[in-house]
């Protein structure tokens, strides 16, 4: 059955959802977004052949992470080797994932920061060997969230994958306590590890394995990639040398919480380790079914997380196309609990151990039904603040490289991952409430901001943020049920008043991942279809895994495929959230305060990217905002967001080479390069590889 959400069929009608959104708004029945366009009398029609545009986003996995060995195919037009930046080209690792001749350019460094935060610390030395690799990730097999105890249980709780990837619900658990040493791995000493990266897989590590995950937040982030003017030559056009990932694991982590410095201390204490480090080979079979889609249709060599980060505010800025701020009852930018602010300039005594910076801890009921206290938790930042704690460091690498920060006075901006504003519900979300059950302390107050959804709405077109186990979580707001598994802060929308305080653009802006799958099923999608996995599915590394992920993509690529005229008027996007902190090579364009951050992979599935080719336009999550907006000729979302950023100017090397660095930078492309309109090709290779 359809939903009245809101959908358009194959032809690009509108039916029943959209069309009575539209008729309120028009008639004034419901308020309509402080800053949204005029309501147009007609809906615009797409500019391209594309209508239907299907957003699949994962998580946590880097460029080179998954696609380091990666060799093209020949383009298909002109009969010529295909370049990509990577490891294996880029002579850093060979293809059978050993060191190459150029292994010492991914020398990791350890540092001394002492009393001031800093993003390129001068006091380096190169790691004689990198700390150890540790295991990370579910141990062993339970009942109520992958791996399941049973592959029956698992596909009842978790429903959503292509049918031969259901046996990989109940495997590949760690055997290893978290924090010790990953015996698993081969390819190198796991208690310590050559300087360089290493290949996870191996003869005691398959490529169905939960694994370790890597610190990725905001100001960590900054650090890890080392980004100063003075590091950009002929032959690295990047300012970033990405050279301090392990040591940033190892000496700060996931931050302080506003808590001292653990005693004693070792490169042990985080339970991260070198886990930055690790790649899959996707030469020797890891990875097959995107090795497939990327031999068959369009991946990008160029493309970023939008923020040095993690989920929610990577979320956030795919929505947005800008960071969103700390706002009061009255929507006005307002100053946050002290607690939550960050500091990160280190305590007194320790090496990069931050005052303040963390997920927080406590500021909720426990299990005995007892209220917690919060503790630390900073993610807020005033960055046109200098005198906050980690501020200058960044902004005065932008203000070298002629960048502005994008912030303004007064705002308190979210980096990090809080609760949103709304559950799915429509109510809002409970702060420090303790006489509330539900009450989450670290939870930012619903945003007055506009979004991609508010200008889809205003011009009559459909938008729908598909969570898998949005409907669970709608009767389990305060996640009680282990198996709830629902990403709350992976949805732009849940954040935002002009949505979820309107019982209609709520409905219409947001449903679970089985309507969309009726959808298909039905030939029948909205204009613009956002889909998240749960965190069973979404691949995050420990608490998920990458063949789950693409189980989940296949499910849906087939499901489009199998009906004709459907799969010819779509494109679908795969991508991830962020790096999840893993070492990339890539190169990093400096564009606000917020980012970008590293290279993350970008498939393009569509009859119109089809061939196995490498694009290498200069790109982030805002990009895709830029093609809705170019493909519907909708303006961008404020004056301010990063949509209103120009095409990337990137003219050949003199040897014909590609180049990655925008001439005309700050720069985001708008993706129309990933399709040939002109030339679609409907016949489909079917994959033949197999779940591994």
């Amino acid at each position: 059955m359809i939903s009245n959400r809101g959908v358009s069929g194959p032809n690009g009608t509108l039916k029943c959802g959209a069309m009575m959104l539209t008729a309120l708004l028009v008639l004034g029945t419901f308020p309509q977004s402080a800053n949204a366009e005029s309501r147009k009398s007609t809906t615009p029609t797409a500019v391209s052949p594309i209508k239907h545009v299907v957003i699949i986003i994962g998580e946590n996995r880097t460029f080179d992470h998954v696609f380091g060995t990666y060799v093209p195919k020949v383009d298909p037009g002109t009969g010529k080797s295909q370049y990509i930046w990577n490891l294996q080209s880029e002579g850093i690792v060979n293809l059978d994932g050993t060191p190459g001749p150029n292994f010492a350019n991914a020398t990791q460094y350890s540092a001394t920061v002492n009393n001031t935060y800093t993003i390129n610390p001068p006091d380096k030395t190169a790691y004689t060997n990198l700390p150890p690799v540790l295991a990370g990730g579910y141990s062993s097999q339970n009942e109520w969230y992958a791996p399941f105890t049973s592959q029956a249980v698992g596909e009842l709780i978790d429903p959503d994958l292509a049918r031969d990837y259901n046996r990989f619900l109940t495997t590949g658990a760690t055997g290893i306590k978290s924090g010790k040493t990953d015996t698993r791995v081969t390819s190198v000493n796991p208690n310590s590890p050559t300087n360089g990266p290493y290949q996870l897989t191996g003869s005691k590590m398959p490529y169905d394995a939960y694994t370790a995950s890597p610190v990725h937040r905001l100001f960590q982030m900054w650090q890890e990639t080392d980004c100063a003017k003075g590091n950009i030559t002929d032959s690295h056009p990047s300012p970033c040398l990405n050279d301090l990932f392990p040591f940033v694991e190892v000496s700060m982590g996931t931050g302080s919480n506003g808590l001292k410095q653990p005693t004693p201390f070792t490169d042990r204490t985080t339970k991260e380790g070198s886990a930055s480090m690790g790649f899959y080979n996707i030469n020797e079979g890891d990875v097959p079914y995107f090795k497939y889609l990327a031999d068959n249709y369009t991946i990008n060599d160029n493309f970023h997380q939008s923020v040095m980060g993690g989920t929610g505010a990577n979320h956030i800025m795919f929505g947005f196309a800008d960071a969103i701020y700390y706002e009061n009852s009255s929507f006005k930018a307002a100053k946050p609990p002290a607690s939550e602010i960050e500091d990160l300039d280190p305590q007194p005594g320790t090496n990069n151990w931050p005052k303040e910076d963390g997920y927080g801890n406590g500021g909720a009921y426990n299990s005995s039904g007892v209220y917690v206290p919060p503790v630390g938790g900073g993610s807020y930042v005033q960055c046109a603040d200098m005198s906050e704690g980690g501020v200058p460091a960044v902004a005065n690498y932008l203000e070298s490289m002629n960048v502005k920060t994008n912030c303004t006075s007064g705002h308190y901006y979210l980096v990090n991952n809080y609760n949103p504003g709304y559950f799915p519900s429509g109510d809002v979300a409970p702060i420090d409430d303790q006489a509330n059950p539900l009450t989450y302390s670290f939870t930012i107050p619903p945003t007055s901001q506009d979004s991609i959804a508010d200008r889809m709405n205003a011009a009559g077109l459909s938008i729908t943020y598909f969570g898998e186990q949005w409907d669970l979580n709608a009767e389990d707001p305060g996640f009680l049920d282990p198996t709830d598994q629902y990403c709350n802060i992976c949805n732009p929308f849940e954040y935002e008043s002009n949505i979820m305080a309107n019982p209609l653009t709520r409905l219409a802006n947001n449903a679970d991942e089985t309507e969309f799958l009726a959808d298909i099923d039905a030939g029948a999608l909205p204009d613009v279809s956002i889909v998240k996995p749960s965190g069973n599915n979404d691949g995050h590394p420990a608490s998920s895994k990458l063949d789950l992920f693409e189980g989940f993509c296949k499910r849906i690529i087939d499901g489009i495929q199998a009906n004709p005229t459907l799969w010819a008027s779509t494109a679908i996007f795969i991508t991830e959230d962020e790096g999840g902190g893993y070492w990339d090579t890539g190169y990093i364009q400096p564009i606000d305060f917020f980012g970008d951050g590293t290279r993350i992979p970008l498939i393009v599935v569509s009859p119109y990217s089809t061939g196995g080719i490498i694009s290498h336009e200069y790109s982030d999550h805002v990009s895709l905002d830029k093609f809705i907006e170019w493909n519907w000729s909708l303006k961008p979302i404020s004056d301010r967001s990063r949509d209103n950023l120009p095409d990337p100017v990137q003219p050949a090397n003199t040897d014909g080479s590609p180049t990655y660095a925008p001439t005309n930078g700050p720069a985001l492309s708008d993706l129309r390069g990933e399709f040939s309109f002109s030339t679609p090709n409907t016949t489909i290779m079917p994959y033949r590889g197999g779940a591994r």
